[in-house]
């Protein structure tokens, strides 16, 4: 489709990440496949109607603005239809995000064997990485003096401060030596940057090691990480900034998922 081809250009153009580009791309064909129209023929209607079609399937509200996003993009800024998409959806998700607790942590992580990816592992819980924010991690984002580190252009192209762990600081130091600022820290054996994939089959290996019945996957250590920080007394504040959150609101979550004794709120009927 000649359309989706401008769209592609676009994205890249404004630097859209890989990823988002493909996110919005397979949105366009669903929703194309769905309309059965000429993209000049779409009107506002056809919008709605597919995003309730959407989600009378049970799709989370986040997903559902990740189409009407695409879908806004792509007729107002691709294709320059003066077509504005207001449609609101709420992104609160259906259930809580699953995380690891203390104890499972330590478990997934003696169950690595490769000292090298027990160390990428540990980071990513760490400093509350995103999988993509792991394997793009040059030398040069590191600061071991000040004992942080930098995600440069993350989601939603902001940079942020992360957290270098005092056990992690000397080893990843080690990694560092002999490389350029702008070498990844983690290379393959081959000396290529590692796969999101790889990192994904890495914790997947790793939990059905552990025996941990629950599905673990990359984005599970980040929920770990802004819960652990909750529970050992971060404050709201604290948790969005170390995750790069734009409102407290997404971080707030996490104090939902913190049990209330380990945030020291207690129960009114106790003043009684």
């Amino acid at each position: 489709m000649d359309e989706l081809e401008k769209f592609r250009k676009e994205a890249e153009f404004r630097r859209f990440s890989p990823r988002t580009i493909e996110t919005y791309e397979n949105c366009l064909r669903k929703f194309f496949g769905w309309a059965r129209k000429d993209y000049r023929k779409i009107t506002k209607k056809d919008i709605r109607e597919f995003l309730e079609y959407v989600q009378g399937r049970g799709v989370a509200g986040g997903t559902i603005h990740i189409y009407l996003n695409s879908l806004k993009f792509f007729f107002e800024q691709v294709m320059r239809r003066n077509m504005i998409i207001d449609i609101r959806y709420s992104k609160r998700p259906n259930r809580l995000p699953e995380f690891l607790t203390k104890e499972e942590v330590k478990k997934l992580l003696y169950s690595i064997e490769n000292h090298k990816h027990k160390v990428m592992i540990s980071l990513l819980y760490s400093a509350g990485l995103r999988v993509s924010e792991l394997v793009n991690l040059n030398v040069g984002d590191f600061n071991f003096l000040g004992k942080y580190g930098f995600v440069r252009q993350g989601k939603g192209r902001k940079d942020r401060i992360f957290v270098i762990s005092e056990k992690l600081e000397r080893i990843l130091f080690q990694l560092t030596l002999g490389k350029n600022k702008e070498d990844y820290i983690f290379t393959s054996n081959f000396g290529d940057k590692y796969s999101t994939r790889t990192i994904a089959e890495i914790i997947k290996k790793a939990s059905e090691l552990a025996k941990i019945n629950k599905k673990v996957h990359p984005h599970t250590l980040r929920h770990s990480f802004a819960t652990h920080l909750i529970q050992n007394g971060a404050s709201l504040n604290e948790v969005q900034a170390m995750l790069g959150h734009k409102s407290p609101e997404t971080s707030m979550i996490y104090v939902h998922m913190a049990s209330p004794n380990m945030i020291n709120i207690k129960s009114p009927l106790d003043n009684l």
